[in-house]
């Protein structure tokens, strides 16, 4: 026990020490980024900060892989150069046993990464678009999907407005030109700055062009005090309205799962259905998150199935190489087969686990011929 206790303080301090090196790095990058994106609005270095810090729980949790592999390696090596292994292996246990402690804080790591960190990357991203479209536009834009149609809401310096389609036209918005979104049976409404009600806007379709909504068959009602909205209403075949949206905006949103929690994810998944709504990559992305913790352990089971020998026989500098060019390659299949379970070309089951049980049994064929010829 007292053996285990030691290799899991050891694993746990240099993925501490890594992560810290890590994500200084990233921050580093992604402040200089950040600079550069917004050096037209002159922003305070705070702001600029800010926006760094809440991207960084998404970099750490796209990195954790990485970071895994890499604490591995340097912990096992370590433990080769001052011949601790040796000696582990001298008192009768085996290597394979020796790596019980560090799976276990791997798989301890995963878990919280399920539980904890991926909750934090939602909040954190919404708070960092929030915040980008609020400098840029002079107010947030969102969007949600709901068991009663997609909402949209945009931001401007003239105020906000709120927009509710019932649905979109098949496959504009999975489809490869961004440019084509329709949305139908548009409600919008426009507030002023000070949060009163403007206008309110019917439409049968509203398409994205460019910077605008374009709307068809389109009835507007003036909101303002005074004046009554019927009596003063205008019918528009077409309708043209500015918009901070953008389509790729649109389709990236109802793309990608970044900004929702795992603990949303199945109400999500359920009011999409409702909607009318493709669910498959929220779907996989569901099962992708829960199969986290193994892909973890197998990150482990690669860094150590090269590292666990004795530095002796040299070429130690080759196998850290092969096995980080090895966690890249499961890295890739993971994601290419999770790009496939979105398409809808391999079960959504498969997408998610496949990966990362066959790294995990392919590692294990590599650390057992390793020990026992």
């Amino acid at each position: 026990m007292k053996l285990d206790l030691y290799y899991a303080k050891r694993f746990a301090q240099w993925f501490l020490v890594i992560s810290g090196v890590l994500m200084t790095l990233v921050i580093l990058i992604d402040l200089n980024e950040q600079i550069r994106r917004f050096d037209s609005l002159d922003l305070g270095a705070g702001k600029l900060i800010g926006l760094t810090l809440l991207n960084a729980p998404a970099a750490f949790s796209e990195f954790l892989p990485l970071i895994m592999i890499l604490t591995t390696i340097v912990l096992f090596v370590g433990l080769a150069r001052s011949s601790e292994l040796v000696v582990t292996r001298a008192i009768g246990r085996s290597g394979i046993r020796a790596l019980a402690a560090p799976v276990l804080v791997a798989a301890l790591i995963g878990v919280l990464a399920v539980s904890t960190l991926n909750p934090i990357v939602a909040a954190t991203t919404n708070q960092f678009r929030n915040l980008s479209d609020t400098y840029r536009n002079g107010g947030p834009s969102a969007l949600s999907l709901s068991g009663e149609g997609l909402w949209l809401r945009q931001g401007s310096a003239n105020g906000q407005s709120v927009i509710h389609a019932t649905g979109y036209t098949a496959d504009s918005i999975d489809a490869d030109d961004a440019a084509n979104i329709t949305l139908l049976n548009v409600t919008i409404h426009d507030y002023a700055p000070d949060g009163g009600p403007v206008r309110q806007i019917i439409a049968h379709s509203a398409k994205l062009q460019g910077s605008d909504w374009v709307l068809r068959q389109a009835k507007v009602w003036p909101l303002a005090a005074g004046l009554n909205p019927e009596s003063n209403s205008a019918d528009h075949d077409v309708l043209i309205l500015p918009t901070t949206l953008t389509s790729d905006r649109i389709r990236d949103s109802l793309g990608t799962s970044d900004g929702i929690s795992v603990y949303d994810l199945p109400s999500t998944i359920r009011d999409m259905a409702t909607a009318g709504f493709s669910t498959k990559r929220y779907e996989v992305w569901l099962q992708t998150e829960l199969a986290r913790p193994f892909f973890l352990v197998a990150m482990v089971l690669v860094g150590a199935a090269f590292t666990m020998r004795h530095t002796r026989f040299g070429g130690t500098g080759l196998a850290v190489l092969t096995a980080v060019l090895l966690g890249f390659g499961l890295y890739f299949i993971r994601n290419f087969a999770q790009v496939l379970g979105e398409n809808g070309q391999i079960p959504v089951a498969l997408a998610a686990w496949a990966p990362p049980v066959a790294s995990i049994m392919l590692t294990m064929g590599l650390l057992l011929h390793a020990e026992d010829g």
